[in-house]
């Protein structure tokens, strides 16, 4: 279970989108892990637990994300970490984005899913190695995932790395994975007052994509207000306005990219 927002069981999968998913029952954990409860269980009248809540329950997270930022740096590779709620388009977007920058960069992608290899997939036909991360009931990426991940991934000098993160304005926000900038993506279907809903995704974002411009008149969605809101909680968060289906938007996406 995550320690920090409660999700998950602590166990994720690393896989390409072709292998099969690997069982791994560490029987002697589980032997040492029921005989240190049977301890405590024993002793439970002469010991007390006691949670020091200036303890910063993520700095592990930081600590090995300042690492995968290290080894990006490194290697001149950019990377981005995706965010959004489900359903805003973020795939369509990078298999846009990895068709536009080919010509010019090489593309890598780490796909971040509860379940399936369906995305991975999507990526891969679009012409960029994916590989996936499957994180069962966790509703986040973390920075050991990320570095798991690339481990299993020849990630060249100078290309783009993009961080598909699970679908989830919430715990996300907490996690830095070692990403050079956060790019936050929602859709016209969703509402204007997104950014007010979640506050802290916005907050720690450095770019605001809303997608799906081309429905905006089917919807009813107030660009002004989306934007409005999302810069009133972040002054300096840059916003940008395309649809992934038509492509109107596409080119100053690819050129945000290419000044990074």
């Amino acid at each position: 279970m995550c320690d920090t927002c409660g999700c998950g069981d602590d166990k994720f999968s690393v896989h390409f989108h072709n292998e099969p998913h690997e069982h791994n029952h560490d029987h002697d954990h589980d032997e040492h892990h029921h005989h240190h409860h049977h301890h405590e269980e024993e002793h439970s009248h002469t010991h007390k637990k006691v949670i020091d809540m200036n303890v910063d329950i993520l700095s592990q997270n930081n600590l090995l994300a300042q690492r995968n930022r290290g080894y990006l740096e490194g290697r001149n590779v950019l990377c981005f970490n995706l965010v959004s709620s489900p359903g805003s388009g973020k795939t369509t977007i990078l298999e846009k984005t990895i068709k536009l920058l080919l010509p010019t960069r090489q593309v890598f992608v780490i796909e971040g899913d509860q379940q399936t290899t369906r995305d991975a997939e999507r990526v891969e036909k679009a012409g960029a190695p994916a590989i996936q991360v499957n994180t069962g009931t966790g509703c986040h990426l973390d920075a050991q995932m990320i570095q798991s991940a690339m481990r299993k991934m020849e990630v060249s000098s100078g290309s783009v790395l993009f961080i598909e993160n699970v679908g989830n304005l919430v715990c996300p926000a907490l996690f830095d994975l070692g990403e050079q900038k956060r790019v936050v993506v929602i859709s016209v279907t969703e509402g204007d007052d997104k950014p007010l809903k979640y506050p802290y995704m916005f907050q720690s974002s450095q770019l605001c994509i809303i997608n799906k411009i081309d429905l905006l008149p089917y919807v009813k969605f107030d660009v002004e207000k989306a934007c409005g809101y999302a810069r009133e909680l972040n002054p300096n968060i840059e916003i940008l306005l395309l649809s992934a289906e038509n492509c109107e938007g596409m080119s100053q996406w690819i050129e945000w990219i290419q000044i990074q």
